[in-house]
């Protein structure tokens, strides 16, 4: 698939879950546009030890997404202007527009994003119902395939195991350093040094990327 969207609440949401995903299809010749909905201006962490405060935040979150972006060889980066915390009180007819306005000028065959209901945060699963409605308000032939991201609590007694479990290992160079890019979200990234790409512990923990293909009632 040569054009793939992605749309995500938060600057991080990609790293962990889909990052080697994403460099592995670039990798491989895809265009990846990412869509953010907000630059996370509401996240508790500063940075350990602090170098953010609640005013600076919104920029370095932006800085450090534009870090992680060049780091996967992202290249279509587009910060959508939502407020953090808030995604599920937007105004749907708004929300939706935007992501159709993505689908229409991108024409994605793939579109990456969180499976509504079982991805903990209340922006990530009203992220993924927008992206959700959006697409099945298509006709059927004209939708792409939708992949999600999904970690709640006992989520796989609820919609099974994933469909797609991707071998990421290949690119953890690149996902490692996606991580590290949040440095003001993650006191672990700073134990993720290049040095750690043999470490066998941390080749299982981030070197698998798992998916389910949403499916849609009709």
């Amino acid at each position: 698939m040569s054009r793939i969207l992605v749309v995500l609440p938060h600057p991080d949401d990609e790293a962990f879950g889909l990052s080697g995903t994403l460099a592995k299809h670039i990798g491989e010749g895809a265009q990846v546009s990412y869509a953010c909905l907000t630059l996370g201006e509401m996240g508790r962490n500063m940075g350990v030890p602090p170098f953010a405060n609640r005013v600076t935040l919104p920029v370095v979150r932006k800085i450090e997404l534009e870090q992680s972006c060049q780091a996967i060889g992202i290249q279509d980066l587009r910060m959508m202007g939502f407020h953090d915390k808030t995604i599920e009180f937007e105004d749907q007819q708004r929300l939706d527009g935007k992501i159709r306005a993505l689908l229409d000028e991108l024409q994605p065959e793939l579109v990456y994003t969180f499976y509504p209901g079982y991805s903990v945060h209340p922006d990530h699963d009203a992220t993924g119902a927008a992206v959700i409605r959006t697409i099945e308000a298509l006709p059927e032939k004209d939708r792409p395939v939708v992949r999600c991201i999904a970690f709640a609590n006992n989520h796989e007694e609820a919609i099974g195991k994933p469909d797609i479990i991707n071998d990421v290992k290949q690119f953890l160079k690149a996902k490692l350093a996606s991580i590290q890019a949040h440095r003001s979200q993650f006191q672990a990234a700073e134990l993720l040094g290049r040095n750690e790409l043999d470490n066998e512990e941390i080749r299982q923990r981030f070197g698998t990327e798992r998916f389910w293909t949403y499916r849609f009632a009709n």
